[in-house]
């Protein structure tokens, strides 16, 4: 079982052995020929948006293993795409972050009809409700007659509890396979 355990452990001097990462494109590529791999070639593979790669037996996050290659170490809390693109792994674009500050950069989901985070029509009060968690407590932010109102309200609030200008937009989920897409 301890031989398996060695396999799972990637180091940073292993990762560069086998992979090449290109800060400025976030994109990994095989450093030398190895099992079915070429040098040069695209590494890792696509998966909800995220680029997956597979070493000693172990399926990384190609955004947790830019963190090892460039610092020695994986990061110590959540990995959060600045642009919200998953598969944008260059490394300005990358953050270590808390669960906390990652979900103040959180896409819209699908599922929103306002157009804005948390904001929602409120059949019980026949209004707009704009609301924000913080600290994991909703916050209510009132209830308006006019969806602008819930809007702003919504805004301001993102300001005043510090969340990332990014935060509420649109998912941006690539559509195509990863490599075909460098962004500037």
């Amino acid at each position: 079982n301890s031989l398996m355990e060695n396999y799972t452990m990637i180091t940073q001097e292993r990762l560069k052995e086998l992979l090449h990462y290109c800060p400025d494109t976030g994109i990994f590529t095989c450093a030398k020929d190895w099992g079915r791999f070429r040098k040069g070639a695209s590494a890792g593979s696509y998966d909800r948006g995220y680029v997956k790669i597979y070493l000693h037996y172990k399926n990384y996050s190609a955004h947790r293993l830019a963190f090892l290659y460039m610092t020695g170490s994986l990061p110590a809390n959540q990995v959060d795409h600045i642009n919200q693109v998953r598969h944008d792994n260059r490394w300005k674009n990358l953050r270590d972050v808390t669960s906390q500050a990652n979900n103040k950069n959180a896409s819209m989901s699908s599922r929103n009809k306002s157009g804005m985070t948390g904001v929602c029509w409120s059949k019980s009060h026949r209004k707009w409700r704009s609301s924000i968690r913080v600290n994991n407590k909703s916050k209510c932010l009132g209830v308006f007659l006019d969806l602008n109102d819930a809007i702003e309200a919504r805004k301001e609030a993102n300001i005043k509890y510090g969340f990332h200008e990014n935060h509420g937009k649109p998912a941006r989920l690539p559509k195509h396979p990863i490599h075909q897409k460098v962004y500037k």
